[in-house]
């Protein structure tokens, strides 16, 4: 494991394949870790790709600098994040892929900072937070299917987080993924990494700034405002859909055309948690964005 510095944490990562090979940073989401990728990364390095896989805020050995830094889990926060590792690493211009939070923050990393990204794949299209979206009621199904998020709208949902994390998140697992079957070592490599101090609060407060019910940093509202007018993405992106994700009920096929660049959408047979269960698929996707800027 490395580390890097920036504004806020020190980032703790994963760094595999040739020092000089064409990058590629991929970004996990929650409740899941960079083990998420473990099968994504030997293909990706086979095809001369150097794969640095960062540990999210509140993640694995992820660590905030000091007691001062709001342990936000807002989506600008999160892909800043990004961006100042690529800077940290001096990594010219990488390929950006991710899914659930890190699908999120690529996506507004690719929207608010272009020249910084050579291409994109995301999963579940523009993964952008639309705020005043979120503040509408979704399909009674849905709902049901996000009991979650509302649960942590509450103290006693923070609790619950906080005395349970393992056995909620094992749960979330097994509800998005449904036709995945994983071993429990593999569950457990992953939630080890949510013994990380601050788990609680950024999970906490990403899923309460996503219902406007808990304030963003003040320093980022430019940038949530620009986001708010969906600028679209110019870099080069594959986006990809598990269709058998419950959290994803019909796709994201109709993203299309918040992407000014190259694109091509596909839709494979797995369920939320993409990368770990079709890794072939996602390693595919990013060597075709990589193809694309040859």
């Amino acid at each position: 494991m490395k580390f890097v510095d920036t504004e806020t944490l020190r980032i703790a990562h994963l760094d595999d394949g040739p020092a000089d090979g064409w990058p590629v940073v991929l970004s996990h989401g929650f409740p899941y870790d960079v083990h998420t990728f473990e099968e994504v990364v030997p293909i990706l390095v086979e095809a001369g790709a150097r794969v640095v896989r960062p540990y999210c805020r509140g993640f694995g050995a992820t660590r905030f600098h000091n007691d001062a830094v709001p342990r936000s889990g807002q989506q600008v926060a999160r892909a800043l994040d990004l961006i100042q590792l690529v800077e940290g690493l001096q990594l010219h211009k990488p390929i950006l892929g991710g899914f659930d939070w890190g699908g999120n923050a690529s996506c507004v990393a690719a929207a608010l900072w272009p020249d910084r990204v050579s291409g994109l794949v995301s999963y579940a299209g523009y993964d952008v937070i639309d705020i005043g979206q979120q503040r509408q009621p979704l399909d009674p199904h849905l709902e049901r299917v996000c009991w979650y998020q509302h649960l942590f709208q509450t103290e006693r949902g923070r609790d619950c987080l906080n005395n349970n994390r393992r056995d909620l998140c094992r749960m979330l697992w097994h509800e998005w993924s449904p036709g995945w079957t994983f071993e429990d070592a593999t569950y457990e490599r992953s939630a080890a990494a949510f013994d990380n101090p601050d788990f609680v609060d950024v999970v906490i407060h990403c899923y309460r700034w996503m219902f406007g019910l808990a304030d963003g940093e003040a320093k980022h509202r430019p940038l949530e405002d620009k986001l708010a007018t969906k600028p679209p993405i110019t870099a080069p992106a594959v986006t990809l859909d598990g269709t058998m994700d419950p959290l994803k009920p019909g796709g994201t096929s109709d993203h299309a055309p918040l992407f000014a660049g190259r694109h091509e959408h596909r839709s494979v047979p797995a369920g939320h948690n993409l990368p770990q269960e079709a890794p072939d698929a996602f390693a595919e996707a990013v060597i075709k964005v990589h193809g694309w800027l040859a």
